[in-house]
């Protein structure tokens, strides 16, 4: 799966970065490189969801892919 970060410079320094195609999805980092490696983890955090929250039937099934 291939998504577009919009990357800003913050006025108090360092960078912040959003997802458009996942709302509310965002991130800061320091530095360049540390920002690259918030927007995975905040990637990660927004499309996770707990399965507890769901209400499952005997009849449904949960698959887990990868994309």
């Amino acid at each position: 799966m291939k998504l577009k970060v919009v990357i800003h410079e913050a006025e108090e320094g360092g960078y912040w970065a959003e997802v458009p195609s996942i709302p509310g999805c965002t991130t800061q980092g320091d530095t360049f490189d540390e920002l690259l490696s918030n927007i995975y983890e905040a990637v990660e955090g927004c499309l996770s969801v707990d399965i507890q929250d769901i209400v499952v039937s005997d009849k449904d099934k949960v698959l887990e892919i990868a994309v």
